[in-house]
């Protein structure tokens, strides 16, 4: 069952009239109903307009986006980045240009996003497939094969553990999905590149949506520049829409808001940690802000309506797969409404 709502939920969401505790969604950072972050966008929009009307490969150029795309490339440690209008959009790209460059080897699981036309996704575990994807590379030849994965999965609430790829022997490109760990992973919020094993034969590419922590429209791929250059002479780049001017001039000035909401999210993570321990119904892996909520006769999601609380409860990415209860934080939301929510899945979990 949906609910459905006239307005955008913050730590709170308006449900039929009903001021509602809101875990669901996925504006890690919060930044989407920051007063000082909707006071950047309408400022880029008074300097840049609504839209830049010209192609990425036009003759007269906003200096904007080669500012962005500088700054996405040394907050993830990169020689180069290109920005898109979209994550979806910056994902496409990203994997037609790595299957050009041999066999795509999917991990489990991997997100539509980063399917080519034909992939083939494996079943079973990340540990038995990333093991089998190393064996099998090292068996080949230098640039046989392209590794395709996310970096994390939130539905599981689980960073996928990449330290396997230290033992790959052939040079090898590696394409990885971080939407969901960028702004939240890393010292500095730089995502999953903290955690990826140094390896002179593996070439990383980094694909993200701006929108998951940084509640910007976008996405953007970064990687060694050879690789970045050669994507931005694909369709999917040069034909485009560029990101809104507006965006990326808030994404610019936003670095300080971005870092102090992240120490609030980390914050409001350990307090929801502490409160956990040792209730086997609900699983996390540090340093996510998801929490999974083990399924029970009764609809966990129904039982914390009823009291005023909505999560992220439905089927994906099939719609008419099982249902994936989760409680998703954010910065917004206060120890006292982490204490309401606490409070409120006890019972549920107790009292069956």
């Amino acid at each position: 069952m949906f609910s459905t709502t006239d307005s955008t939920p913050g730590r709170t969401a308006q449900i039929e009239g009903r001021n509602c505790l809101f875990f669901s969604g996925f504006a890690y950072l919060g930044m989407h109903v920051s007063h000082a972050f909707r006071n950047l966008l309408a400022e880029g929009l008074a300097r840049y307009g609504s839209v830049y009307p010209s192609s990425r490969i036009g003759n007269l150029q906003l200096r904007l986006y080669e500012e962005t795309e500088h700054a996405l490339a040394a907050h993830l440690h990169q020689q180069s980045a290109a920005c898109f209008s979209s994550g979806y959009l910056a994902a496409q790209a990203a994997v037609t240009y790595a299957v050009s460059k041999g066999e795509a080897l999917y991990s489990p699981g991997a997100h539509p996003a980063i399917r080519y036309p034909g992939a083939q996704i494996p079943s079973g575990t990340w540990a038995d497939w990333i093991n089998a994807v190393v064996d099998m590379v090292n068996l080949g030849n230098d640039h046989q094969y392209v590794i395709i994965a996310d970096a994390v999965n939130p539905l599981t609430a689980t960073i996928n553990d990449f330290s396997a790829l230290k033992q790959l022997r052939r040079k090898t490109l590696v394409l990885v999905d971080d939407s969901h760990g960028l702004g939240v992973l890393g010292p500095e919020g730089e995502g999953i590149i903290s955690l990826l094993p140094a390896n002179e034969a593996v070439r990383y590419l980094l694909t993200a949506s701006l929108a998951k922590a940084y509640s910007l429209e976008g996405g953007m791929v970064a990687g060694h520049a050879a690789d970045i250059a050669a994507i931005r002479k694909l369709p999917l780049f040069t034909a485009s829409t560029a990101m809104i001017p507006a965006y990326a001039y808030a994404f610019l000035q936003s670095q300080q808001a971005f870092a102090t909401a992240r120490k609030r999210l980390q914050k409001n993570i350990l307090t929801m940690e502490g409160l956990t321990e040792g209730i086997a119904a609900i699983s996390h892996q540090a340093a996510l802000p998801m929490f999974v909520l083990e399924d029970r006769e009764e609809d966990v999601n129904e039982f914390l309506l009823r009291r005023d609380t909505l999560i992220s409860s439905f089927a994906y990415p099939d719609p008419q797969g099982p249902k994936i209860h989760r409680a998703v934080l954010s910065a917004l939301h206060t120890r006292a409404d982490i204490e309401i929510l606490m409070m409120q899945l006890v019972q549920f979990y107790t009292r069956l």
